[in-house]
């Protein structure tokens, strides 16, 4: 099931034309992704307080439709694959149904300290389940 998070597009988000500047849409998936997480209960402070946090791995990106000052958008995240020390998730920005922007977003669970990759605790790979 896919998570849902809404968001309005403000002035700040676009640039001189009234466009979203395109590496907004980054921060857009971003916050989802975040609000995910904290959905399923997972406590990133927590983590981070045992030495372990999410990083961003690789981001596939496409641009497909302009958003514009003012939307109002939908991000919605799945996720696609669980491997021991990574998630795949896909990610889409749309408005009124209409895909805009499209992402496959890998994330990784790395030790604080050292940047050493890690396997997911798991009690996040229980959450994913």
């Amino acid at each position: 099931m896919a998570h849902q998070f809404p968001l309005r597009v403000y002035y700040e988000d676009t640039d001189m034309g009234g466009v979203v500047y395109y590496a907004n849409y980054l921060r857009f998936i971003e916050r989802a992704r975040s609000d995910w997480v904290r959905n399923l209960g997972n406590d990133q402070n927590a983590m981070r307080d045992e030495g372990l946090i999410w990083v961003v791995q690789r981001v596939e990106a496409d641009y497909i439709q302009p958003a514009k000052f003012d939307d109002v958008l939908l991000v919605e995240t799945e996720v696609l694959k669980v491997s021991p020390a990574r998630l795949v998730m896909g990610q889409e920005v749309s408005r009124d149904g209409e895909v805009l922007f499209r992402a496959k977003v890998n994330v990784a669970c790395i030790q604080a300290e050292s940047g050493r990759p890690q396997r997911l605790p798991a009690e996040i790979r229980a959450l994913l389940q």
